[in-house]
């Protein structure tokens, strides 16, 4: 399973982004989708999910600017960034995991967000 995260950048404050995970090797629609995002010197944290039935979640200090959702059938997922911050600035990674037929999870590598002026 390949996961393949694009879309990152450099970005002025207020601006937006919007990141790709492209997903091979697998039966995507089974997959939680999730962004998690790692800022220097912090610990890696969830950024949004969306299940397979399309149901969202968000950290608090996202929500109302970030937007999760998924195409499977393009095995995509995207996440739109909006009014981005300063403190957005980050690694982001893709995630999909799944307990079918045990809990496993695959990692894309990160992309980089820079939200500066």
């Amino acid at each position: 399973v390949q996961l393949q995260a694009s879309g990152g950048g450099l970005v002025q404050p207020g601006g937006s982004l919007r990141l790709s995970c492209a997903a091979s090797g697998t039966v995507f629609r089974l997959y939680v989708m999730a962004w998690y995002r790692q800022a220097p010197g912090k610990q890696r944290e969830l950024v949004a999910t969306i299940n397979t039935g399309g149901t969202t979640n968000y950290l608090d200090s996202v929500q109302g600017r970030f937007t999760i959702s998924r195409d499977n059938a393009k095995n995509t997922v995207l996440l739109q960034m909006n009014s981005l911050k300063s403190e957005d600035t980050a690694v982001y990674y893709c995630n999909a995991n799944s307990v079918i037929p045990t809990p496993h999870e695959y990692w894309g590598q990160g992309t980089h967000v820079t939200v500066s002026s």
